[in-house]
């Protein structure tokens, strides 16, 4: 009997490649005390198509009281779990952070928003260029996504050797704009990259000095750091696509555009005092400094949607091992924040936690 070696070597590819996303089983359960019927629907059709070992951890807030659920698929079952002391890479939602830093030097008079960080820094940008902190913060300086002297050595752990002189090389000679400052919007990784490096530089501390200092004392935010070191036991290990463990990012020099580590118990106090309008720091990070259509405003570091007939402030982030999101109906004081240990890099499957954000939140009461 002759044997199809290139059907038997299908089939195993495809068996292998599929092995992690058989139909899952709803173990999910709700009740007066935790999540609506509804909501529990949403977690599992929105989270069903990830592979075993996936984690979600969700902070529902409602007219400001915090929630939590976590859940995990083992053996294609998805059921509760308490993670919400678990930390998770929180990937582009560092950004956020540091944008508040910079409110808090405004609000402290260091600096102004349209001040030029050419006159903070000593490494002259090339060409001359100049670009203000508010441009670095809400996407409108005109730099690329990610600088273009960037070399993944380590495809696993690829920021890891992009070190300060390699950012400062950048500025002196690799920094190409794609349009004029100020005209319009495009993300920025290393932007913000260069508002963390140019604030420290000013402060003459560290980014994680800067986030102890305004943030995470001032917050509460016990097991939040750029040192995973220091959280390790209560990491939880992230995968690739796959569902595959796989390392975690060492951001160097982009630490400022997506090196913190954070839990959602964390988060959620975080996202409950912007709803206070005596933290006149976050209150500044939350005001409109850039139209980018008629449904669409950037503050600094929040993206804000008025789609919803309230502003909703969103930032979503990834990672090699995670995937995050986070919104706020700060009006209403209601916000969910998602973070997750699988990777969304390369596929669509961030729409589905996106979506789940979103939808999650439409749930919540509003005035």
């Amino acid at each position: 009997m002759k044997i199809n070696y290139l059907f038997l070597i299908t089939l195993i590819l495809f068996y292998s490649c599929n092995q992690n996303i058989k139909p899952a089983v709803n173990n999910l359960t709700s009740n007066s005390n935790r999540v609506s019927i509804e909501q529990s629907d949403l977690i599992f059709q929105n989270s069903k198509i990830f592979p075993n070992n996936t984690q979600f951890s969700i902070s529902i807030i409602e007219n400001g009281k915090i929630q939590f659920i976590g859940i995990k698929r083992e053996n294609d079952t998805i059921f509760k779990t308490e993670n919400h002391k678990n930390v998770f890479e929180i990937g582009s939602l560092t950004k956020i952070f540091t944008s508040t830093i910079l409110s808090n030097f405004v609000i402290e008079k260091k600096i102004k928003l349209d001040d030029k960080i050419n006159d903070y820094i000593k490494i002259p940008l090339k060409n001359n260029v100049e670009i203000s902190f508010k441009q670095l913060a809400n996407h409108t300086s005109g730099l690329p996504k990610m600088p273009s002297n960037l070399e993944y050595l380590d495809k696993k752990n690829k920021f890891k050797d992009y070190n300060t002189s390699k950012l400062e090389e950048f500025l002196q000679n690799d920094l190409e704009l794609s349009f004029t400052p100020g005209e319009q919007s495009s993300y920025s990784n290393i932007g913000v990259g260069i508002l963390g490096y140019t604030l420290g530089k000013i402060s003459n501390n560290n980014y994680q000095e800067l986030l102890n200092k305004y943030i995470f004392s001032k917050y509460g935010m016990n097991n939040t750091s750029t040192n995973r070191r220091t959280l390790s036991k209560k990491l939880i290990k992230g995968l690739n696509t796959n569902g595959q463990e796989t390392s975690n990012w060492d951001l160097a020099s982009l630490t400022p555009a997506g090196g913190i580590l954070s839990s959602v118990e964390d988060l959620s106090k975080f996202a409950v005092a912007q709803f206070n309008l005596q933290n006149k720091d976050l209150i500044l990070t939350q005001q409109k400094t850039f139209e980018i259509d008629n449904k669409t405003e950037q503050g600094l570091g929040w993206r804000i949607e008025n789609s919803s007939g309230n502003k909703w402030y969103c930032h979503n982030g990834r990672t090699g091992g995670y995937t995050s999101s986070i919104s706020l109906d700060i009006e209403n004081k209601n916000g969910i924040i998602i973070l997750t240990n699988i990777s969304t890099i390369g596929n669509e499957n961030k729409k589905h936690i996106i979506n789940l954000c979103t939808e999650l939140l439409k749930t919540l009461k509003t005035k």
